[in-house]
C-alpha cells in the first residue's frame, strides 16, 4: 500500500534532471539503496525540495508505504498538523494494532476529538507513533518524505524525532530537508539529531556558473547570452532558485540592461531579499543604495561619497541580516549579492543617478570614476565619451577586456553622432574587446547593431570580421557573410587583406583543402603589406607557417622567420593565431619538447595578463599537448581538464578541449571519459563541418578504443582518419600521431600487411621531414607486426632500439608502452616468469601516472594473450552508419541517378545534395560517387 499526499508540483522531477547535483544525487541514492536515511540541508532556493522528489520518486516506487508531509511557515503554529498528513490516511489501518492507550492518544492527536497534547499524554502519544511506524513497517519497506523541516510544528517534530531514533533494525527510512544558513547550523544539528541513528546529512552548496547556464537553457533561457548567464551567477551566488527568477524576469523583459547596470530583479526575489528594508531609517537606505551602486564599497568611500554616518547605518544594515558582518574586513559587503542588485533596482532612477554622480569623485580608481560618471549622465557628452574611451583603455592595458568592453559601450552611447572617432568606431573597439573576454554573443550583437547603421566602408567590413570571428569554427553557418564583406571591402588593399584572411580560415575549415588556404594566407599578407597593415600580415604570415606546418612543407621554417620578424605587433605576438603560437606547434612536430614547453607557458602566462580567454584556453591545451609528450600524464589530465572547463564557460575551443580532453583521460585518468569526449568531439567537428578537427576528434576516439581494449573501433576510427588527412593533403605524420596506433590495432585484429602498408608511407614522410619520435613509433609498430609473423628475436630487437630512443628524446608514454611490448613478447618466450618481465613497464607506467595503461600491465599478467580477431569489415558495414538523409541519397546513387534527379526525387535543392554527398564520402572514407556504387556491388555480391 502506498499513500502519497497530494501536493502540487512544478513538473515531473527525474533524477537526470538534477543539474550540478549529479554527485550528491549519487551519494543520497547508494545511502537509501543501503536502507539507511537522508538529510538534505541548505539555504532557502538552493533546490533541497527538488532533490528531494526525485529521490522520492525513485524510491517512492519500492517502498509499499510512503508517508509524506510538506510544512508551511504559515502552518507551523498548528499543533500535529504534520503528523495529521504523515498519518492521517492510515490511521484505520494501523489502529487496530496499536495498544488502546495509545490508538486514543493517536486518534485524539489527529482527529482533534479529546484534548490530546503531549504534555497530557505524554509516553502514550511519543509510543503510539513508534508503534504505528513499526507496525507499517511489519508489513514491508516504509518511506517518510518530510519537507521544509524548519516549518513542522513542535509537537510533530518531536514526536518524529522520538521514533527516528529508535527505529534500528526497521525498514523505515527518513527522507527529510531543512533549511540552514551554515555547516555549523544549530538547526541543522538539531535537526540531525532527531533523525535515525546512521543518517547521511548531504549539504547542497551552490551551483558553479556552467550548472547555471545548464539549469537556464532546461528552463528555456538558453538564449541568453554567456555575459549575462554570467551575471546571473554572481548576482544570484549560485542559487538556482534566485538564478532561475533572474533569467525569467530578463527573459521577459523587452530591454536588457544598458552598459554598467545591475541585472532587473523581479518582485518576487525583490520581496523575499528587502523585506527588512522598511525598518531601516531614509538616511541607511540612501547610504546602502550608494554601496550597491559602487564596485568595492568601503566606509572610507561611502564617506567620501558624503555618507558622514556610514559606520552607524551600516551597523543597523548588518544587525537586519543584510550587510555581513566581518570585524576583520574593512570591505562593505552584502549578505548576498542578490540584496545589493534588489536595492538598486529598487530605487528611483534620479537616486541612481545621485549616487553614480557621489561616487564619481570619491572613487580613487578612474576607471571607476569614468563609469560612474557615465552612469550619472544623460544624453551624449563628448567629454563624458572621452574619459570612458580612456578609461577602457586602461582596462585593455590591465588585462580587463571584458571591463574594456562595456566601458566602450559606454563610450559609444555618450558619443554624438560626428563625434571623432564616432560612436560605431567605439562600439566595435568593443566588441573585439569582448571577444578578447570570451563574450562572443555580446560582440556579435554589437557587430550586427553596426551593420544595421553603419555606411562607411572601413566600419562594415570591420563589422562583418568581428561577425566570422564570432562564428568560431562553425565558418560554413556564416558563408553569406564573405561576398558582402568583399563588397564592401572595394579595391582597398587593407579592408580586402582582413576579409582573405578570414577566407584562408574558411578553406581550412569548412573546405578541408589546405594548399587553397596556404595560399589565401599568402595573398592575404601580401595585400596587408601593401595596404601597410603590419597587424593582419603578421597573422596572415603566422597562419601560412601554421598550414606549412602540418601539411610538411618545406617552407614551413622559412615562413616562421619571416612571422617572426621585426617591427612586431604586441597584439599579435601573443596571440594564439600569432607567429609564436606557430612556432610552438612547430617545435612540438620537431620533437624540441623542452623549449616547447618554455614557449607557451611564456605565451600562457601573457595572455592571462592580458585577460584574452581564447588564447587562454589555446595555450592550457599546449601546455597539455607536451606534457602529455612527456608522458607527464598527471599534470596534463589537470592542464586539459582546466582547458575544457574554460572553454565550456566562455564557449570557445569546445572541440579542440574536448578532444584533448580524451587524450588525457585515456592516458592518466578514466577511458570510459576519454570516450564520451572523443565522441562529443566528432559529432560536434561534424556538424559544425570542421575538417581539421574531425581528424584530430577521430583520432583521439581511436586511441581511446586501443586503451580501452577495443582494437577493431581503433582501426574503424583511424582508417577514417587516414582517408581524411590524405584529402586535406595533410603529410606530416607528427600531426596527429595516429599512424602507430592504427598499425597495432591492425596487428591485434589479424591484418599485419595492412598495417605494414600504414608504417611504411608513414616512415617516408617522417624520414622527409626528421621526425625523430614518429620513425621510434614505427619502428616499435613495426616490431608487433614482425612478432605476429614469427620473427621474435628481430622484434624484441626492434623494440629494444624504439624504447631506448623515445627515452632520450623525452617521450615517457611512447618510451613504457614500447617497454609493455617488449614485456608481452617477452612473457610469450618465457613462460612462468611472465610477472618479472612487467616490472620495468610498470615502473615507466607509475612515473607517468599513466593509470589506464596501469591496468593494461594487470591484465596482460592476468589473462591470456588474445588470438588475432577477423579482420574489421571494410567500409561497406558502414552504410548503416548513415542518417536517414544519407542513406536515401546513397541508395539513388547507387541506382545510377544523378544530383539533379537525387534533387528532384527528394524535394531538396541540387546544393542539399552535393553537401549530403559530402557527409557520406566523409563517413564511409570513400572519395566519389563510383565508390558508392562499388559499396553496393559488393554488398549485392555477399
Amino acid at each position: 500500500m502506498t499513500v502519497r499526499r497530494d501536493f502540487q508540483e512544478p513538473a515531473r522531477c527525474r533524477p537526470d534532471l538534477v543539474i550540478g547535483r549529479e554527485d550528491l544525487f549519487a551519494d543520497a541514492r547508494d545511502q537509501l539503496a543501503s536502507g539507511g536515511s537522508v538529510l538534505l540541508h541548505g539555504p532557502a532556493g538552493i533546490g533541497k525540495s527538488t532533490v528531494l522528489r526525485a529521490l522520492a520518486e525513485e524510491y517512492g516506487a519500492t517502498a509499499r508505504t510512503v508517508l509524506r508531509c510538506s510544512a508551511t511557515e504559515s502552518e507551523s503554529h498548528l499543533p500535529f498538523l504534520a503528523l495529521a498528513d504523515l498519518f492521517g490516511l492510515v490511521l484505520d489501518d494501523v489502529s487496530p494494532r496499536l495498544p488502546l492507550a495509545q490508538r486514543t492518544a493517536l486518534e485524539s492527536a489527529l482527529t482533534g476529538r479529546g484534548e490530546s497534547s503531549l504534555q497530557r499524554d505524554g509516553l502514550a502519544l511519543r509510543l503510539a507513533v513508534l508503534s504505528a511506524l513499526r507496525a507499517l513497517a511489519a508489513h514491508g519497506s516504509v518511506l517518510v518524505v518530510a519537507d521544509d523541516l524548519q516549518w513542522l510544528d513542535p509537537a510533530s517534530a518531536e514526536l518524529l524525532g522520538f521514533a527516528a531514533r529508535r527505529l534500528e533494525g526497521t525498514p523505515v527510512q527518513l527522507l527529510c530537508a531543512v533549511r540552514t544558513e551554515g555547516q555549523e547550523s544549530q538547526e541543522y544539528d538539531r535537526h540531525l539529531r532527531s533523525c535515525p541513528p546512521g543518517t547521511l546529512a548531504v549539504r547542497l552548496g551552490p551551483l558553479s556558473r556552467t550548472q547555471v547556464a545548464q539549469l537556464l537553457d532546461h528552463r528555456g533561457h538558453g538564449q541568453l547570452p554567456r555575459s549575462t548567464v554570467r551575471e546571473i551567477h554572481r548576482t544570484s551566488a549560485g542559487n538556482p532558485l534566485f538564478a532561475l527568477e533572474l533569467g525569467r524576469a530578463l527573459a521577459d523583459s523587452p530591454t536588457p540592461p544598458r552598459p554598467g547596470e545591475p541585472l532587473p530583479v523581479p518582485t518576487s526575489l525583490r520581496a523575499l531579499v528587502l523585506s527588512r528594508l522598511d525598518m531601516l531609517s531614509v538616511e541607511a537606505r540612501r547610504t546602502l543604495l550608494v554601496a550597491s551602486a559602487g564596485a568595492r564599497p568601503s566606509p572610507a568611500l561611502l564617506h567620501a561619497a558624503g555618507r558622514e554616518n556610514a559606520e552607524a547605518e551600516c551597523a543597523q544594515a548588518a544587525e537586519l541580516g543584510l550587510l555581513a558582518t566581518e570585524p576583520d574586513a574593512p570591505a562593505v559587503r552584502f549578505a548576498h549579492p542578490l540584496i545589493s542588485a534588489a536595492l538598486y533596482a529598487e530605487a528611483p532612477a534620479h537616486e541612481r543617478r545621485a549616487a553614480h554622480a557621489a561616487l564619481s569623485t570619491a572613487a580613487s580608481d578612474p576607471i571607476e570614476r569614468a563609469r560612474h560618471l557615465a552612469l550619472a549622465t544623460t544624453g551624449t557628452d563628448p567629454d563624458v565619451a572621452a574619459r570612458l574611451a580612456e578609461a577602457a583603455a586602461l582596462a585593455r592595458d590591465r588585462g580587463a577586456p571584458s571591463v574594456a568592453a562595456h566601458l566602450g559601450l559606454l563610450a559609444a552611447r555618450h558619443t554624438p553622432a560626428d563625434g571623432t572617432p564616432g560612436p560605431e568606431e567605439r562600439r566595435l573597439q568593443a566588441a573585439e574587446d569582448a571577444i578578447t573576454a570570451g563574450e562572443i554573443d555580446l560582440a556579435r550583437d554589437i557587430a550586427r547593431e553596426v551593420l544595421s547603421r553603419a555606411s562607411v566602408p572601413a566600419e562594415r567590413v570591420r563589422a562583418w570580421i568581428i561577425v566570422i570571428d564570432t562564428a568560431g569554427h562553425t565558418m560554413a553557418e556564416v558563408d553569406a557573410v564573405f561576398p558582402q564583406a568583399l563588397a564592401d571591402a572595394g579595391d582597398d588593399p587593407r579592408l580586402l587583406a582582413l576579409v582573405h584572411y578570414q577566407l584562408a580560415w574558411r578553406a581550412l575549415i569548412v573546405e578541408g583543402d589546405f594548399t587553397e588556404a596556404r595560399e589565401a594566407a599568402a595573398h592575404a599578407a601580401e595585400l596587408a603589406a601593401r595596404g601597410k597593415d603590419r597587424r593582419t600580415e603578421l597573422l596572415s604570415l603566422a597562419f601560412q607557417a601554421q598550414t606549412e606546418t602540418l601539411m610538411g612543407h618545406p617552407q614551413a621554417p622559412r615562413t616562421i622567420e619571416r612571422a617572426l620578424k621585426e617591427p612586431q605587433d604586441p597584439r599579435v605576438a601573443w596571440h594564439h593565431n600569432g607567429a609564436a603560437s606557430a612556432r610552438f606547434r612547430w617545435l612540438v612536430m620537431s620533437d624540441q619538447l623542452t623549449e616547447a614547453r618554455a614557449t607557451v607557458t611564456a605565451l600562457l602566462r601573457e595572455v592571462r595578463r592580458r585577460g584574452s580567454v581564447e588564447s587562454e584556453v589555446h595555450f592550457l591545451r599546449g601546455i597539455a599537448e607536451t606534457e602529455l609528450r612527456a608522458g607527464h600524464c598527471g599534470r596534463a589530465l589537470e592542464l586539459a581538464r582546466e582547458s575544457l572547463r574554460l572553454a565550456r564557460d566562455s564557449g570557445i575551443g569546445e572541440t579542440a578541449s574536448a578532444m584533448l580532453t580524451s587524450l588525457a583521460e585515456a592516458s592518466g585518468g578514466d577511458v570510459d571519459r576519454a570516450l564520451a569526449l572523443a565522441r562529443e568531439a566528432v559529432e560536434h567537428a561534424e556538424e559544425d563541418g570542421d575538417q581539421m578537427y574531425l581528424s584530430r576528434a577521430l583520432g583521439a576516439l581511436g586511441y581511446a578504443q586501443l586503451v580501452a581494449g577495443d582494437p577493431a573501433g581503433t582501426v574503424r576510427s583511424l582508417r577514417r582518419v587516414r582517408n581524411l588527412e590524405l584529402g586535406l593533403g595533410i603529410t606530416d605524420p607528427a600531426r596527429g600521431r595516429w599512424q602507430g596506433d592504427l598499425a597495432e590495432a591492425l596487428v591485434r585484429i589479424g591484418e599485419p600487411a595492412e598495417a605494414q602498408d600504414v608504417i611504411d608511407v608513414s616512415r617516408e614522410h617522417a624520414l622527409r621531414l626528421g621526425r625523430e619520435s614518429v620513425l621510434a613509433v614505427l619502428d616499435r609498430s613495426e616490431a608487433l607486426v614482425r612478432a605476429a609473423q614469427g620473427d621474435l628475436e628481430a622484434a624484441v630487437a626492434q623494440l629494444t632500439s624504439a624504447q631506448h630512443r623515445l627515452g632520450k628524446l623525452g617521450y615517457g608514454l611512447e618510451e613504457a608502452r614500447a617497454a609493455l611490448a617488449l614485456a608481452r613478447l617477452r612473457g610469450k618466450a618465457r613462460a612462468g616468469t611472465a610477472s618479472s618481465v612487467y616490472d620495468e613497464a610498470t615502473r615507466m607506467f607509475r612515473r607517468c601516472r599513466a593509470l589506464p595503461w596501469l591496468r593494461q600491465v594487470d591484465e596482460s599478467l592476468t589473462a591470456p594473450e588474445p588470438e588475432p580477431a577477423r579482420a574489421v569489415p571494410d567500409a561497406l558495414d558502414a552504410l548503416d552508419i548513415l542518417a536517414a538523409m544519407e542513406r536515401q541519397v546513397a541508395a539513388l546513387v547507387m541506382e545510377g541517378a544523378t544530383n539533379r534527379e537525387i534533387a528532384a526525387r527528394l524535394f531538396i535543392s541540387v546544393k542539399t545534395v552535393e553537401a549530403t554527398l559530402t557527409r557520406v564520402y566523409r563517413k564511409l572514407g570513400i572519395r566519389s560517387r563510383v565508390d558508392i556504387v562499388r559499396l553496393a556491388a559488393a554488398r549485392r555480391a555477399k
